[in-house]
């Protein structure tokens, strides 16, 4: 059974937004001026969930666990940095039910923040396009602080931003890395099953819960 908590953080790719499409079509933009092999949109879609240096890792090796030269990578990056700050909400889209999901959450008056591993540049302009940013009393990106998830500090540093104790939070993601950060920092965590884990179960990670719609959220917590 869940604690009822006082704070509640939310994940932001594969949690609140499918950006997948953005960034897979920058992902290629990016093959494409180095004469590189395209990428997809499904590959990309089980690449992502790390940050984008290590996406434009993945992508020019191929590999979940790949990692190109140096020189490539060097070349490489400021190119996918071009392309995505020009295209970081043009094909993102919430994921049904969020809005609602959002709307009953600050309902209830509860503290709630946003935690990504996304870089801030990117992370304030979709929020804003998408038209959530209003819902958090404070967003952390993943150069907020000098350590991101899987690390518990963004979730430490949250809870004493609100004057909530752990025991009194709730981390809400759709990762492995969401549920490690949540379980050091010593909160409850539930995860939504539609998002990116690398194509595994995120039952696997044996979260608090798993729900498949921010809409279950009334029921879970309510």
């Amino acid at each position: 059974m869940l604690k009822r908590p006082e704070l509640i953080l939310i994940d932001l790719d594969g949690t609140l937004v499918d950006s997948v499409p953005d960034l897979a079509f920058c992902v290629d933009e990016m093959q494409l001026r180095l004469n590189l092999p395209l990428r997809g949109e499904a590959q990309v879609r089980h690449w992502v969930g790390n940050g984008v240096p290590r996406l434009v890792e993945r992508a020019l090796s191929g590999e979940l666990d790949g990692m190109p030269s140096a020189s490539l990578y060097e070349q490489a990056y400021p190119i996918f940095l071009e392309l995505y700050n020009d295209n970081v909400s043009h094909r993102s889209r919430l994921y049904p039910g969020v809005r609602e999901g959002l709307d009953w959450l600050r309902e209830q008056e509860w503290h709630l923040g946003c935690i990504t591993n996304k870089a801030q540049r990117f992370t304030r302009p979709l929020l804003a396009a998408l038209e959530v940013d209003n819902y958090f009393d404070l967003v952390l990106s993943g150069d907020s602080l000098p350590r991101k998830k899987p690390d518990p500090l963004p979730l430490l540093h949250a809870a004493q931003h609100f004057g909530v104790s752990p025991a009194q939070s709730l981390m809400l993601g759709d990762s492995v890395s969401d549920v490690a950060a949540a379980r050091a920092a010593g909160f409850q965590v539930v995860c939504v099953s539609y998002g990116y884990n690398h194509g595994q179960d995120i039952r696997d990670a044996q979260p608090d819960a798993v729900i498949d719609s921010f809409l279950d959220l009334p029921k879970l917590l309510a």
